[in-house]
């Protein structure tokens, strides 16, 4: 693979990464901008790197590279860090979408990664869809049942 392509590559995750961490950083998230562009670049790189071996095995006139093995370790790593982002305190769960974010922005750097743009880009849509009017929708509709349920001491909701 050319240089110049692997450079796209990453810094159309570095950057849709970011922009997906833009909305958690606003609100104070643990898990903010600088923690989404990581983790998509992370996984990108991860993913290039895999792509580079089966290059190089082939080349090699070799098998025996599997690059579903090197995304799965990608996948559980990211999990990982999803789970380290989960707070539990007192009956009450906070994390979880924070969490969801850092996974999909994983998802969108592997797919930066493989070179799959339009697929980065339909997943980073669906970011925006779902933090934004979703969110405002959230906000709007449910935010009273929130406080309502916080005030009589049941904090379940997450």
């Amino acid at each position: 693979m050319i240089w110049h392509e692997m450079i796209l590559r990453l810094m159309v995750a570095l950057v849709l990464g970011a922009l997906a961490g833009c909305d958690r950083e606003r609100r104070g998230k643990p898990a903010g901008l600088k923690t989404f562009a990581l983790v998509s670049l992370g996984a990108a790189t991860f993913t290039l790197i895999s792509v580079e071996l089966i290059n190089d095995a082939v080349a090699a006139g070799g098998q025996g590279y599997d690059p579903l093995r090197l995304v799965a370790g990608i996948i559980g790593g990211i999990g990982f860090l999803g789970a380290g982002t989960i707070i539990h305190s007192g009956g009450h769960v906070e994390g979880i979408t924070t969490a969801a974010g850092v996974w999909i922005v994983g998802a969108i750097g592997v797919a930066c990664g493989a070179g799959y743009y339009m697929i980065a880009a339909m997943a980073f849509g669906g970011v925006l869809i779902v933090w934004l009017p979703i969110g405002y929708v959230q906000h709007r509709w449910f935010s009273e049942i929130v406080n309502d349920d916080q005030t009589e001491g049941d904090h379940s909701r997450d």
